[in-house]
Order: structure tokens, then C-alpha cells, then sequence
């Protein structure tokens, strides 16, 4: 990278005003120029909307939705310099400390402003705090025990901190916690699994960068940020990684950063962090004279090395992932609001007297009823193509076949066991003084009886079973032809209980006296 300035051109697509005339969302380009002075901002005012845009949806929590906004998420393992390169990159101190110093998903806006002194606001839970550059670190901590607990557990909430100060990239960018495999105290001992349960969710939608931060003393193939970076983008194409720590171990980086055996489809960028009580503008200082006199370190290209590369490098990525997702994620936004739009336009209008609610009941009961003659008498199933149980005449068909072959294979109807025994014994019971070859009307009355007694429960279970179906459809149709109306849908559905329970009552009873005066009787009217 030159000291002097540098112009890019980049085309980012984003959403104008909606079209009085046309009703629909026209888009348009934004020509971006990249101003690459030390660590300046690299978009201009006409891309800032679409940063605060996509904020806006984040905060709606859209995601829920299924749709996925573009994210430059930044992970690495515990102690690999994260906190160090997010503090470059905006000139603030953010927490350090032993252990996870970030436990929530912190969302950062850099946003450049002319301003004579810089503006910080965290925003959490509906709170918008203010803050400046010298309590900016305790200011996230308390937000972030108030999120996640004094102890030193993590949580999902994010917490965003917005900073507006002169001289820094127009970016967003959501840091997570560092990844960690032994808890220490209290930690609970799944930590590593909550941690890696919070990246995937981040780093596996299309939509996001992965900036990937790895400390210059380790192996790269061993980094667990690797190892979960490449299970959701195998081929690196939207990985880029930054190298800290490069003046405690340059044997070997260059060697590193150009075999690229973790295949890092962006490329990587090295970096010195600020160390001690350095000031941001002497850190960058000595980042540049490190890179361009240290014997092994000044022979890695300048286009790979320092802040404002990096700084640069992360700009053309937002843009790029701005400009490849915003038009599909207007047609997703879209689509959810027409989707949205018409479940409103079929919600009833509002009832605001009796006679309204009266009307709105008469026309619930007059489509069941309907419903109801259809499925029960007509056998006509075309509100209910796919649901077989709600074609009743072929049900209640079934019902009654299933209920006659049980009739016809119980105990009492099957003649072959035993054959004509009970008949004789109860013959030899009933001898009197009569006529000859004449059956006393006392044994056929026992054996009729017997039989009669023996499949009365049969008749009045099936009656039970019928009620039991016939209650089961009656609901559903009323619960479809009132899902609008929850009341009323309670209401009806007892009312409807209510009913039918009554009208099965007397069904059974019915049946019953029915299987009573069999039993009384030598003969019937219904041989069946």
C-alpha cells in the first residue's frame, strides 16, 4: 500500500423510496470511492442509509423471519488478538482481561463523522447509553452483566455499540465471544458447545463474512475458528483472515500466509496490535516501520500487511456483500410483506357493536352448516381434497361395516364350537309334561336371550364410536370457520360439545331399550 490516496470504484446496489407510480421498490447504483488515507472512511454519505437499513433490520430481529442479512462476523479463538484488531480498526478500548472478555455478540457500527469529539452509544434491551472513549470498557461491561449475568457465563442478546468519530471505516461488524474449550470458574462446563452454538448461527447463512482471527505464534490447521469457518464455507470464498501478533513470531508468516493450506478464498491481511500504553497513531507507526525493516516481515507484500490494508480489504468486502445480497433480500422482504399483507386482508373487520358480532356468528353457523350437509349427507369432499377423515360418508361406511362383521364373528353368532351342546343342556332343563316335538317356548326365550345379552354391549359401544367421530368433525369445522374469532371459536366448540354429548345420551339410551325388549320377546321384527 502507498502513503498516498488511492480511489476505487466499487457498485453496490441499494433501495431507493418507493415509486408513487409504479408501487414497487426501484433500485439503484451508488458509485463508492474508497479513500484510503491512513484509516479514513471508505464510503460516502449516499451508502450510509443502506448500513443503518440493514441495522434496523437487525434490530427487528428479521432472521426469525428466515431471512439473513449480509454480516461481517468476526471469530477467533480465545486470546488470538480479536479485541485488539476491532480497537484498531476504531480507535476505542474495548474489555480485556483472563478468560471470555466478550460474552454477548457485540455489534459494532464504525460510522466516520467530522465530529470535534467522538460519540459512543451502546445500545441493549430498549436502553440507548451513552458513552465516551474513557468508559467505553466498563460501559460494555455492565451492558454485558446485565445481558449475561455478573458470573462468567455467555448469552445470545446481542448488544450494539454504535461510534461515530472522525477518521475511522464506515463498517459493521459483529464480534463473538472467543472460543474456549476448558471453563474455568464460573463457567458452566459446556461452554465450548454454547460458544460453538452461537458462531455456527452466525457463520453459516450465505450472507456472512467470516472474518476469521488467527494469533501469528500458532499452527493455522490446528485454530478451532478454522476448523469451524471451513465445515460452513469449504472452499474459502467468503473467509478472510487476519494475522495478529506478527512481531512475536515473523519466523515462518510469510510461508504461512502464502501456502494457505486452510484455503482462505479472500486473502489474508497481517497485522501488529498496538501494545501498552501506545496511542492509536503510534501503533500505526510502528505497524508501518515493522513491515518495511524487519528482516523477515519486510519481505511480505504490502498489499497483505498493516490496519488501513485491513481497513480497506473490509470496506470492498461490504460492499461486495452488499451488492450480491440486497436485491434478493429485498425480494424476501418483499415477499414476507405481500405474504403479510394478504393473511391481513383475510383477517375479518373489526366487530364494534352487537349487531356485528350477531351477523358475524349467523354467517360461522350458516358456512358450517353447509360444511356439514356436504361432508355428512352429500358425501361432497372438496373443501377437504387431502383429508381423508373428513370424507365422512366413506367413514361412517367403514364404521358400519367394521361394527356388522364384528357382529357376525362374535361368540355369540359363530355356531360351530360345541355344536348345539348349550342347546341340549338347556333342553334337558326345561322338560315339562307337553306335546311331543315341540320346543318349549322357555328354551328358545333362554337361548335367545343369552345370545341377545352377549353382543348388547356391541350396538351401544358402536353408537358411542359414531358420537365420538361425529364430535371430532363437528369441531373442526367450526374451529376452521371461526379461526378468526377465538372467543367465539371457544364458545362454539362447547356449545357444540355441549350438543352432541345430549344427543348421544339419548342415542345410547335409545339403543338400549332397544336391546331390552329383545330380550322379552320370542320374535323381532328385524331378523338381522
Amino acid at each position: 500500500m502507498t502513503s498516498g490516496k488511492k480511489k476505487n470504484s466499487i457498485k453496490a446496489t441499494t433501495v431507493n423510496k418507493h415509486d408513487e407510480s409504479s408501487s414497487s421498490l426501484a433500485l439503484v447504483h451508488v458509485d463508492v470511492d474508497v479513500d484510503l488515507a491512513p484509516i479514513v472512511s471508505s464510503y460516502n454519505e449516499k451508502i450510509r442509509p443502506v448500513l443503518d437499513a440493514l441495522e434496523n433490520l437487525r434490530r427487528l430481529n428479521i432472521a426469525k423471519e428466515g431471512i439473513q442479512l449480509p454480516t461481517i462476523v468476526v471469530v477467533g479463538d480465545q486470546s488470538s488478538g480479536k479485541s485488539s484488531v476491532l480497537e484498531s480498526l476504531a480507535g476505542i478500548s474495548l474489555p480485556r482481561g483472563q478468560g471470555i472478555c466478550t460474552r454477548v455478540p457485540l455489534v459494532m457500527r464504525l460510522q466516520n463523522h467530522p465530529l470535534p469529539n467522538p460519540e459512543l452509544v451502546l445500545e441493549y434491551n430498549g436502553k440507548h447509553v451513552s458513552t465516551d472513549e474513557k468508559n467505553v470498557s466498563d460501559a460494555i461491561n455492565t451492558a454485558t452483566e446485565e445481558l449475561a449475568g455478573t458470573a462468567k457465563g455467555i448469552c445470545n442478546t446481542p448488544l450494539t455499540l454504535i461510534v461515530k468519530k472522525n477518521r475511522v471505516p464506515d463498517l459493521t461488524m459483529v464480534d463473538l465471544p472467543g472460543i474456549t474449550r476448558v471453563p474455568v470458574h464460573g463457567q458452566p462446563d459446556n461452554i465450548y458447545d454454547q460458544i460453538k452454538d452461537i458462531i455456527m448461527e452466525y457463520i453459516t447463512p450465505e450472507e456472512s463474512i467470516i472474518l476469521n482471527v488467527l494469533s501469528a505464534t500458532v499452527d493455522f490447521t490446528t485454530c478451532e475458528s478454522i476448523r469451524m469457518s471451513q465445515s460452513v464455507d469449504k472452499t474459502g470464498l467468503r473467509t478472510l483472515a487476519v494475522v495478529t501478533k506478527a512481531d512475536k513470531s515473523p519466523e515462518g508468516l510469510l510461508e504461512k500466509v502464502t501456502a494457505d493450506d486452510v484455503n482462505i478464498g479472500l486473502g489474508y491481511v497481517c497485522v501488529r496490535n498496538r501494545i501498552g500504553e501506545e496511542s492509536y497513531e503510534e501503533a500505526r507507526n510502528e505497524e508501518q516501520k515493522l513491515f518495511e525493516s524487519h528482516t523477515l516481515l519486510s519481505r511480505i507484500d504490502k498489499s497483505i500487511v498493516g490496519i488501513p490494508v485491513l481497513a480497506e480489504k473490509l470496506v470492498h468486502v461490504q460492499a461486495m456483500i452488499i451488492s450480491k445480497t440486497l436485491p434478493e433480500l429485498v425480494k424476501k422482504i418483499n415477499e414476507k410483506l405481500n405474504n403479510s399483507l394478504h393473511e391481513l386482508e383475510n383477517l375479518p373487520a373489526n366487530l364494534s357493536s352487537f349487531a356485528d358480532a350477531m351477523s358475524a356468528f349467523m354467517h360461522i353457523v350458516s358456512l358450517s352448516r353447509d360444511t356439514l350437509r356436504k361432508i355428512l349427507l352429500i358425501g361432497d369432499f372438496e373443501e377437504y381434497p387431502e383429508e381423508k377423515q373428513m370424507h365422512c360418508t366413506a367413514r361412517l361406511v367403514e364404521m358400519l361395516n367394521s361394527f356388522a362383521s364384528d357382529l357376525q364373528n362374535s361368540a355369540e353368532s359363530i355356531g360351530t364350537k360345541d355344536f348345539l351342546m348349550d342347546e341340549i343342556k338347556v333342553l334337558e332343563e326345561a322338560k315339562i309334561i307337553g306335546l311331543p316335538n315341540f320346543m318349549p317356548r322357555t328354551v328358545f326365550l333362554t337361548l335367545l336371550q343369552r345370545k341377545v345379552r352377549g353382543v348388547s354391549h356391541m350396538p351401544v359401544n358402536f353408537v358411542d364410536d359414531v358420537w365420538n367421530y361425529l364430535e371430532t368433525i363437528i369441531t373442526m369445522v367450526l374451529k376452521r370457520h371461526s379461526e378468526n374469532y377465538y372467543q367465539l371459536q371457544v364458545s362454539t366448540r362447547r356449545a357444540a360439545e355441549n350438543l352432541i354429548a345430549k344427543k348421544k345420551k339419548n342415542s345410547i339410551q335409545h339403543v338400549i331399550q332397544a336391546v331390552e325388549m329383545e330380550k322379552h320377546t320370542d320374535h323381532t321384527c328385524n331378523p338381522e
